[in-house]
């Protein structure tokens, strides 16, 4: 099975495991050493002694085996192998359990078995749900820098008292670390007051140098001696279990570290490795060794079951899976037998434990880093996919962060880079990454990317961070990013926690980030769909010279369904309006903008009243108050009280009725002496144009208003007819008040007159049945 790669257990039998054998107790030794002369284990219990303990070659499989008594656990060892060529090798333990503390490279002794978890309960909870039906919010930890003790320099100064610093090739480093027990406790309770839900902790797997950050791996199956023992680090993984935090660990499987005690020519030549990495100096595993796959594929099992992580991010994807990953010399590419790039042997690795883990821990998560296009990273086997669940999306994380460090004149003409992710992001399950990669190596801290004075750099960080909460995927942020360091992060020296007890502006920024997780996590519109397109919908993705995106928020139950504003530029705006999914009270829950949070506390968090009143396509709309800078969320917590305002009163010939004589108009002048009979024609004129049931009531009135021969009818004859007109378009019931009114009072003005036409006219009553 091991050499045919479908081997997963193989921790179980190679390495070191405590045995008993005649009666004596004992350790049995094996090892992979192919094609060599011979290989012997030596240790702190012979003395280093190259020939007193030899291995046996167990038969034709390249395994060398043997037991060795009175050894105790913690005992340092390494492998001698002596190659075909008369070298000697010292290699530490492909297999081994435990390290030697840097700068030492042995293997220890440990026995696993023995920790007592307490995390039923937890993995009880993870069966039951799909993790992709759960909010994901993950918070990216480097175990040693993320809090030490003390910030004294460590080792030797130089000839002059100086230490190395940040410009040095290898900086001291500065305290001491926490330790696998500090972390289970500060680390612990600071993610769940902060409102994380998962830490995904930088490669836990032994390593010799500080400054791979873990990426250059010697030993795969024993977690780092920096901070402490293996059952340690599992009571660090049972104490993040019993807070209601998920553990992820990043895996390296493209590549290991060259160091002469690592995997590296383990027999003299390349065994494990199939070529070096033309960039990062890594070897590259040699994924159509069928020992290799077992080594791998056994190793993402080992982290699984003896230490319940529950996911792993794989490393390096894309490297993996295109044999020219890095080449820039055309003439030294290589293409598979099909004439293509694609690497088969790591695709069908990378398939291979994807489905092994499947089996055996199908509630487990796998995430891919992967760059590029390749397609269906998130698909399973059957339909041409690499089974992961996650994949991280770069192309997100690209486009948001050139968006935001562009100052706030150009970013019209950027807006795309804002929604561009909207076109494909439903193609995959992504995770959206603002990862240790973005605030090193000279590209500055998230903030320092920020444009603008200090206020405004602080707010555009905070719509960073919320343009990511709430966008569809999952999200992932780098430790530091959530009390806003201005300076890189150093790998060598703790986070600068100072910040938040010395300024406000810091604090603030970490009660926003703490307030921003606990929304995300407590709205299931959020993430119960965010990896299908239901869950969302654009309200406004065009508005690119307000630099305001608005869109809707969805998850199974209607009620819950959320509108997002977000508005990139630092213009402020009493009105804005935006249509909504519903009628209804809408109220915003979450302000960025909040003083709290260190914003301007432009408007109170507030509701408003949707009007029925078309806007962005939508039926129902609002006019909200929006903040410079920020973000808005905004949930239907009742119907509309908005009550339509009564209709303006109109002149009747304005609308039921078109005018045929331009002269009865009315105008805001005094209108010219016309004669009672002119107001005779026009009133009938007007009268003729309304068909209705009340047209011999109409003519009636208005030959009894024309026969009322007033002498003051002479000043307002115009204003006399029009209003006569609007009088006879009333019910049958005003008409017959209207002309007995007139009958009684032959005398009255025609001022007065009008005055009583439009006092009837503004009745709403229904006509009785015995005027008809």
């Amino acid at each position: 099975m091991f050499a045919a790669g479908t081997w997963q257990r193989s921790w179980e039998k190679l390495g070191a495991h405590p045995d008993v054998q005649e009666g004596v107790n004992g350790w049995h030794f094996a090892v992979w050493a192919p094609d060599v002369k011979s290989v012997h284990v030596v240790g702190d219990f012979n003395d280093w002694n190259p020939t007193a303990n030899p291995l046996s070659p167990l038969e034709s499989s390249g395994i060398w085996q043997g037991f060795v008594s009175g050894l105790v656990e913690g005992d340092l060892y390494k492998f001698e192998i002596e190659t075909n060529d008369g070298r000697m090798l010292y290699k530490a333990d492909p297999y081994g359990f435990y390290a030697e503390d840097v700068p030492g490279t042995a293997s220890r002794l440990m026995d696993l078995k023995g920790y007592q978890w307490g995390d039923d309960a937890w993995l009880e909870e993870r069966r039951a749900h799909n993790h992709m039906e759960r909010p994901l919010n993950i918070y990216e930890v480097h175990l040693g820098s993320w809090k030490r003790h003390g910030n004294e320099p460590q080792g030797d100064p130089d000839e002059n008292g100086n230490y190395p610093g940040p410009g040095d090739p290898f900086p001291a480093q500065r305290g001491t670390y926490y330790s696998y027990d500090d972390l289970s406790v500060e680390l612990v309770d600071y993610v769940r007051d902060m409102g994380y839900t998962h830490i995904e902790v930088m490669p836990v797997m032994e390593h010799p140098f500080d400054g791979s950050w873990g990426y250059q791996p010697t030993g795969y199956y024993a977690a780092t001696a920096r901070y402490g023992t293996p059952k340690q680090f599992m009571h660090f993984v049972d104490a993040c279990h019993e807070a209601g935090i998920g553990v992820i660990l990043d895996w390296v499987p493209g590549g290991f570290c060259a160091n002469d005690e690592g995997l590296a020519t383990f027999n003299g030549k390349m065994l494990f490795e199939r070529e070096i990495h033309p960039n990062w100096g890594t070897h590259k595993f040699d994924f159509g060794r069928g020992e290799v796959r077992s080594f791998l594929v056994s190793n993402a099992l080992f982290w699984l079951e003896n230490f319940h992580a529950d996911g792993i991010r794989m490393d390096g994807v894309s490297s993996m899976l295109y044999l020219n990953f890095g080449v820039d010399d055309p003439g030294q590419k290589k293409f598979n037998k099909y004439g293509t790039e694609e690497d088969l042997d790591a695709s069908a690795f990378i398939r291979q434990v994807n489905a092994a883990v499947g089996r055996e821990f199908p509630d487990v998560m796998m995430i891919a880093e992967e760059s590029t296009a390749w397609p269906l990273v998130t698909y399973p086997p059957e339909e041409g996919g690499l089974g992961f669940h996650y994949k991280w999306d770069m192309g997100w994380m690209n486009d948001t962060l050139h968006y935001m460090q562009t100052d706030f004149p150009w970013r019209p003409g950027n807006h795309r880079m804002l929604t561009f992710s909207m076109m494909y992001a439903f193609n995959e399950n992504f995770i959206l990454p603002l990862s240790h990669d973005e605030v090193v190596n000279g590209k500055c801290s998230l903030i320092g990317r920020m444009p603008g004075d200090w206020w405004r750099q602080f707010a555009g960080l905070r719509t960073l961070a919320f343009y990511q909460a709430t966008h569809p995927g999952a999200q992932l942020s780098f430790m530091g990013d959530e009390i806003a360091e201005f300076i890189e992060w150093r790998y060598y020296e703790s986070i600068e926690w100072f910040l938040t007890e010395q300024f406000a502006t810091h604090a603030r920024h970490q009660q926003f980030i703490k307030a921003l997780n606990h929304l995300y996590k407590n709205e299931p519109a959020f993430w119960e769909r965010s990896y299908t397109d239901d869950g969302f919908s654009w309200i406004d993705a065009d508005n690119s010279q307000q630099s305001i995106i608005t869109f809707v928020r969805r998850g199974e139950d209607p009620a819950n369904d959320l509108v997002v504003v977000i508005n990139f530029d630092p213009a402020s705006y009493e009105q804005f309006h935006l249509g909504v999914p519903s009628e209804g009270e809408w109220e915003v829950i979450f302000n960025s903008d909040d003083p709290e949070y260190g914003g301007s506390g432009y408007t109170d968090n507030e509701s408003y009243m949707s009007v029925p009143y078309p806007w962005n396509g939508r039926e129902n709309s609002l006019t909200i108050a929006l903040p410079g800078l920020s973000g808005l969320v905004l949930k239907r917590v009742g119907p509309s009280t908005f009550v339509p305002p009564a209709p303006k009163r109109r002149l009747t010939a304005y609308t039921e009725a078109p005018i045929t004589d331009p002269s009865a108009a009315p105008t805001k002048k005094p209108a010219p002496k016309r004669s009672a009979a002119a107001a005779k024609t026009t009133a009938t004129k007007a009268s003729t144009a309304k068909k209705t049931t009340a047209k011999s009531a109409t003519k009636t009135s208005a030959a009894k208003a024309s026969a009322a021969k007033s002498s003051a009818a002479k000043t307002t004859a115009t204003k006399t007819a029009t209003k006569t007109t609007k009088s006879a378009s009333t019910k049958k019931t005003t008409a017959a008040k209207t002309t007995a009114s007139s009958a009684k009072k032959k005398t009255a003005t025609a001022a007065s007159t009008s005055k009583a036409g439009s006092k009837s006219a503004a009745k709403k009553t229904s006509t009785p049945d015995s005027a008809k």
